[in-house]
Parts: C-alpha cells; structure tokens; sequence
C-alpha cells in the first residue's frame, strides 16, 4: 500500500496537536514535521522534546516521515560550514529520536560572498561533510528543489553526482520546478532525471511561476502529476508521498481534496 504523508508547514497557523488531528482524521499515516516541532528558541531539552513529539505523533496512529532542517550550504567559508554541519548532525539525532532517517535538506540561499557558479562546489563541500555522521547513523539527506538555488534539475544531478554517496539525494517537490519558472515540458524532463535519486516527495500542484503562482489541490493544477509518479514509480521509489498544499483555503479544505486525489492515483 502507497504511504500517504501530509507536511506541517502548511499547517503552521494551527498547533502541533490540531495538525496531527487533523492528519489522522483525514486518513493520512505519515507526517513532515518542521525542527521548530521539536527545537527552537525556547526549548530547554531539545532531544527530551523529539522524544515528546514522537509520542505525540503516535498517539494519533501517525509516523514521521522527514524533518526539515531549515539549513544553508551555500557557504564556503571554514566556521560557516563547520557551524552547519555540526547543527545538520544534532538535527539528525533528533531525527532518529522522532522515528525518521530522513531529513529534508534546503540547498542554501543566494548571497553575495557565494557566486552562483560555485554553489555546487558549497553545497556539496557541506554535504560531504555531513557524509561520516549520516553514514554512522543511517541517516539520508533529502535535498529540496525549494526556492532559487536548487530548484533546477541539471543542477541537482550535478550536486549528487558530485557528492555520490547514496546518503544523499532528492526531495522532489512537483510544482516547485515550475514555480522557479521552467516550462511543464521541462518539469517533465527533471522529473525522468530526478527520480532514480528521490528519497522523499512533495506532490504539490498550482499554475504559474513566480508572482504568479497560484497552489491548487492536487489534480486541479497545470503540474504533469501522472508523469512525476511514473517516473519514480519506474526508479522503485517506495518511500511517503508527501502531500504539500500552497492553495487559499486554510480550513482542511485543499488538503482533504488531495488525499482524495491521491486515494484514486496511487
């Protein structure tokens, strides 16, 4: 049977718990829980805490499937790159303590001290770095094609090719290709090249780029949905599919229309 997840960051405005209510009541059985769950400013025993929020999850009859990071690898500097890798290692302690292996790795974002031509180069120094605690551990780094620096699927082979350690590998989000601006003819052909590198999805859909975009639940967009699930189901992707709503409702209401969608399409 498919492993259907829901990502909480969509559900920021509500609390951890009318979240995982509300995920278990819709049927989903997974979860992408965002650190601040589980650390953040405030938090006095962070790995107390992940012990905590796994007993929460599972209260509700629910798994994690992945925790975002919220890192940046787009640094080259020696104390930036030490200061990340050693964050991405408590993060993915914390990880193991929620019931996951998998975290949702951000590329980076632009900077000026990071010309665009050696973000590869930083992405994957960082990365390489985290390689001798995620190799102990048994934890994979799921890279996302979220915003401006990865959302590019050339770009991304490169990265793991370059790292080509199989720790390391893709978040593929299916809208977010063609919200950076890439035309569905090209989103399709990113899907082909991404997938046999997929650790963990985003099955997202909308219209438009940029100041255009616009989310939909799934199957009332423009995203090739039908394409991205062949292509990873041809790779042997056998992971949670991940459900991301950007729509306008912010009452259940997209995230209940595309866990129907993904009932009659996986």
């Amino acid at each position: 049977m498919p492993k259907f997840g829901l990502i909480h960051y969509n559900y920021a405005s509500k609390s951890l718990d009318d979240f995982l209510k509300f995920t278990s009541e819709t049927g989903f059985g997974y979860v992408e829980l965002q650190i601040s769950d589980v650390w953040h400013a405030e938090t006095a025993d962070a790995e107390k805490n992940a012990e905590l929020v796994r007993q929460q999850v599972a209260a509700y009859g629910l798994q994690v499937s992945a925790l975002a990071a919220g890192n940046d690898f787009v640094v080259l500097e020696e104390a930036a790159i030490r200061a990340q890798v050693e964050r991405m290692e408590r993060i993915a302690g914390l990880a193991k303590r929620l019931g996951t292996s998998i975290l949702r790795t951000e590329g980076g974002s632009p900077k000026e001290a990071v010309p665009e031509s050696r973000w590869v180069e930083a992405m994957a120094g960082c990365l390489t770095r985290c390689l001798e605690f995620a190799e102990q551990h048994d934890v994979y780094l799921a890279v996302d094609n979220h915003g401006l620096v990865t959302n590019d699927g050339d770009l991304q082979v490169e990265l793991f090719e370059r790292v080509a350690s199989k720790h390391v590998g893709a978040n593929m989000d299916t809208m977010n290709y063609r919200w950076a601006g890439h035309t569905l003819e090209t989103v399709g052909r990113y899907y082909e090249i991404v997938a046999p590198w997929t650790l963990h999805t985003h099955l997202k859909d909308g219209t438009g780029s940029r100041s255009n975009y616009r989310g939909e639940a799934l199957g009332e967009g423009e995203i090739e949905l039908g394409k991205a699930i062949r292509c990873l189901k041809a790779a042997g992707y056998e992971g949670v599919w991940c459900c991301e709503y950007e729509g306008r409702e912010n009452d259940g209401t997209g995230q209940r229309k595309s866990f129907a969608w993904m009932q009659a399409n996986l």
